[in-house]
């Protein structure tokens, strides 16, 4: 489920389950922490294959969770823990984002450094539709991403946006037929700057209550809408 391509300072990580939109188990997310945590180049490049980035939490797993709180505050946890091995990497990590970025997949692609989309990229939280959101630490970094305003309307409204909106937004900072043309850009950079750079600017102590509660909010919502979730996958 996850491809992991080394080439000189660029590590390329491939979440490859396109059939599935790229969509994400409690293995592959386990195994997106593992190839995240293990790089020692200076430059992460995440991507999606097929014509999805990521969809997300595998619904058929928060289904099996049957309205059990305290799984689903693991589930909720375990998410959370990639995203932050993302974000504390010592590497820069670069998302591209080529199709649609959904859910728990936008929320991986906040805790990256820099999101850089392609023209047919797509972005939204949909989960509020039925009854839920994604909880890999969504509700911390969309408002510092966005603003407070800008995150609540996207956000309650469930709605998408294209690239060239979720530009304006400052969900990404680029728009490229190739991303990793800024991948490559950022390698060329001396490795302990970047480094250094990266920690100061992503120096944030509040973290950690944030998640605990976003983590309990999710395990209340996943007991209260059990049954949605099962008629979605009917």
């Amino acid at each position: 489920m996850i491809d992991v391509d080394a080439d000189g300072r660029i590590r390329t990580v491939t979440i490859d389950r396109p059939e599935a939109r790229n969509a994400l188990t409690e293995d592959g997310l386990e195994a997106l922490e593992a190839a995240v945590a293990d790089a020692d180049e200076p430059v992460i490049y995440l991507r999606g294959r097929g014509p999805a980035f990521s969809a997300g939490a595998d619904l058929n797993e928060v289904a099996a969770l049957e309205g059990d709180r305290d799984r689903a505050a693991e589930f909720a946890r375990l998410g959370q823990r990639v995203a932050r091995t993302i974000e504390d990497s010592p590497a820069v990590v670069v998302a591209g984002i080529d199709g649609p970025a959904r859910g728990g997949g936008l929320e991986l692609a906040l805790a990256c450094d820099v999101r850089v989309g392609t023209p047919a990229s797509t972005y939204g939280e949909p989960g509020v539709s039925f009854g839920l959101f994604g909880a890999w630490g969504g509700t911390v970094r969309l408002p510092r991403v966005l603003g407070e305003g800008d995150a609540l309307e996207f956000a309650l409204s469930g709605r998408s946006v294209d690239a060239e909106e979720a530009l304006r937004m400052g969900l990404i900072s680029r728009i490229e037929d190739d991303p990793r043309t800024v991948a490559a850009e950022i390698a060329d950079n001396a490795t302990d700057a970047l480094a250094v750079l990266k920690r100061r600017l992503r120096d944030d102590g509040e973290r950690a209550t944030q998640e605990r509660r976003e983590a309990a909010a999710f395990a209340d919502l996943v007991a209260a809408h059990a049954d949605d979730v099962d008629a979605l996958l009917e």
